[in-house]
């Protein structure tokens, strides 16, 4: 019997959309070989599945829970292909499924997290549906001692949770809105990775306006920019959305609260999208015929 390693069966769950031990199983039919093990599986319960896997999964609903003591909150990415199916009933149920086993769990593992029953209902709702459906990523957010978090989605495709010491429930859902809507990249300027700094003074120093100025009036140039930059991106120095004449940090600060970080997933974030020309796409087939 061929060997069949991880990276075949790999392969063919990305082909294929099916479970693990299924693909291997198949993989050990025939022989090692994945187009016949993909023809075998067509010709089984899988075709739809087999037909389908191959296409980007970049719609779906990312949803998120708070623990009943606010002690942490987790937030889950469940993908689809179309929108259409990501408003489906019975896409939502598994979305929920999965969500209420990361807070049970804090596994943010996905093969961890999805073995078993999980998997078992994801590859029935591949069947039933006809569309790849994969969870795609999950986090959890810790409160610090004394603190909170806080969890906001809008429109079922970003979720966030914040997290606060001090302040309430309340402060956290209302900052957590404010991430959502404006989507900084880091909490606090000092948060903010050196190469990305580093990278935009690069661009700073290349504007036009540089040209012909001596180094030490460019780079004084340069720092007073980066700091803007730096407000801009960072949460906490970012105007509050609800009532811009107050930065984020002061709103926390005049509810007795502190921001210590935020996380944001957003549907199909870095997917990269196949975009299809519709009508193209028709005429193709009509004149196919």
């Amino acid at each position: 019997m061929a060997a069949i390693s991880a990276s075949m069966v790999k392969e063919l769950r990305e082909r294929t959309g099916l479970g693990m031990m299924e693909c291997k199983k198949a993989l050990q039919e025939a022989e090692g070989s994945i187009d016949t093990a993909i023809d075998n599986l067509r010709k089984s319960s899988g075709l739809k599945a087999a037909k389908k896997a191959s296409r980007v999964a970049a719609e779906g609903a990312v949803a998120t829970r708070v623990a009943a003591d606010g002690s942490y909150g987790v937030v889950i990415e469940v993908n689809s292909e179309t929108d259409f199916v990501a408003r489906d009933d019975n896409f939502k149920g598994f979305v929920n499924t999965v969500v209420e086993k990361l807070l049970e769990t804090r596994e943010t593992d996905i093969a961890k997290l999805t073995e078993g029953e999980l998997e078992s209902a994801r590859e029935a709702l591949v069947q039933k549906i006809g569309e790849n459906i994969s969870v795609r990523r999950a986090a959890v957010l810790e409160a610090p001692a004394g603190g909170t978090v806080g969890e906001y989605v809008h429109g079922g495709r970003i979720g966030v949770l914040t997290q606060l010491t001090g302040g309430n429930a309340d402060v956290a859902k209302d900052i957590a809105m404010h991430v959502a809507a404006v989507n900084p990249r880091v909490c606090r300027p000092e948060d903010m990775p050196q190469s990305e700094l580093d990278h935009e003074k690069e661009i700073i120093k290349a504007q036009p306006d540089m040209d012909g100025k001596p180094e030490e009036i460019k780079e004084k140039m340069a720092t007073g920019r980066l700091k803007k930059y730096l407000s801009e991106n960072s949460l906490i120095e970012q105007p509050f959305v609800k009532d811009p004449s107050q930065t984020v940090a002061e709103f926390a600060k005049a509810n007795g609260a502190e921001v210590q970080g935020f996380t944001r997933l957003e549907v199909g974030e870095g997917i990269e999208k196949e975009e299809t020309d519709f009508a193209a796409e028709v005429m193709a087939q009509v004149k196919g015929q």
